[in-house]
Parts: structure tokens; sequence; C-alpha cells
């Protein structure tokens, strides 16, 4: 059976997911729904009450692949993900293709939405992203960001609210979940801006915060 993580997406900065391009990816944060989440089941991300609201859809993408940081990174397909920190082009600024192996298999953290303002490591993002152990990889998505669209009132119990997620459903929800989005809308790709595309915020400590701990997750 087809399952449905569902989370909020606190902080829709076009980093997590990263929406740009030919795929939409989750290499950052989430790292419990990284891990687990298999081939074929979907992420759904909703909003947030201080932003777009708690009853929209931010994004929706079904996994297509699961693979390491270290395929991630030398996968030429992805290397416009990696990001140019100091560049004034936002969406080049936020890429997700952070972390990079040495040859005695030591992981680095890029200049990144992850690293501290300087461009040097955070130690303790670092880590809380390397924990999810896989990055996420859909062609099959659709993103609205700062657009987000009011999911229907009869399948709002989609919804994971507060920190965590969610990935118990019952199939007919999630069916009728899926039928929505697709024949409503398609799987489009990116079709709106990132609310805090352009916002200069330190906002990344406070993610992990927000990812919650196990006891947050419903399941």
């Amino acid at each position: 059976m087809t399952r449905i993580y569902s989370y909020v997406v606190r902080y829709d900065s076009g980093f997590a997911p990263n929406p740009f391009g030919e795929y939409c990816t989750l290499a950052t944060c989430k790292p419990r729904i990284r891990k687990k989440i298999k081939i074929g089941d979907w992420v759904v991300g909703t909003g947030s009450v201080e932003y777009v609201g708690n009853i929209k859809l931010i994004y929706a993408m079904k996994v297509e692949e699961k693979i390491s940081f270290d395929q991630y990174d030398r996968d030429k397909r992805f290397s416009y993900k990696i990001p140019t920190w100091f560049s004034s082009d936002k969406i080049k600024k936020v890429g997700d293709n952070i972390y990079f192996k040495d040859p005695k298999g030591v992981y680095y953290q890029r200049p990144s939405n992850h690293s501290n303002r300087d461009g040097s490591e955070n130690e303790e993002l670092k880590q809380h992203d390397l924990s999810g152990e896989f990055v996420l990889i859909s062609k099959l998505f659709c993103y609205f960001g700062k657009k987000a669209v009011e999911i229907p009132k009869k399948i709002q119990d989609i919804i994971k609210k507060g920190p965590g997620h969610k990935c118990t459903f019952p199939e007919n929800l999630i069916t009728n979940f899926l039928n929505w989005l697709k024949t409503k809308y398609g799987l489009n790709g990116c079709q709106g801006s990132p609310y805090l595309l352009s916002v200069n915020l330190d906002i990344c400590h406070k993610c992990i915060e927000y990812d919650g701990t196990p006891k947050d997750d419903e399941e």
C-alpha cells in the first residue's frame, strides 16, 4: 500500500524541499522521513499558520529515487543544486546539494542554508541532516510555494498539525487526496515561488526543533 508522509513546511525558503529545475528534492531536514520512506510513497508538505495557512498544500512529491548523499553529490543531474552561497541569485543560493565526501569517506558541508553565516560548517545541522541517510528525488511533483492551494475540507485529515510527521492514513483518504491532486492540478512541477525565497532569515536552527522528536510522529 502506498503511504503518504505528511508534515508542516515550517519555513518554505526553496531549500527543503528544493523544487527548482527538473527535479524536486528533499536532501535536508525531516531526517526520519528521508530514512524510512519507500520508493513509490509520497511526501506532502502543508503550510504553517504563520505564513500561507495551515490548511493549504505547499507541495507533494512521489518518491522516485532514494539515494545516498555521496551519490547525490556525484550525479551530474544534480550539479545545478550545488549552492553558490554568496550569489545574488536566490535560487542558486538555496541549492540543497550540500554534502560531499573526501577520499577518506568523511562528509563535509558546503556553504549553504545549513552552514554558519560565514559559510563555515554548522556541525549540529550537519549531523541532523546526515542522520536521514538519504536524499529523496522526484520528477512527479507539484509545488505551489506562496501560491499554496487550499485542501478541500473532506480530505483535510491528510494534514499533520505541529512538529513531526504523520504517515498512517486510511487507504480511502490517500486515494481521495491523490485523485484530487492529480485531477485538479496535475503533477506540473514548480508552479510558484517559495514564500521565504527572498527573505534573509536566520531560521534553520529552528528547523531542528520543528522536526520534532519520534514522539511527535504519528504512525
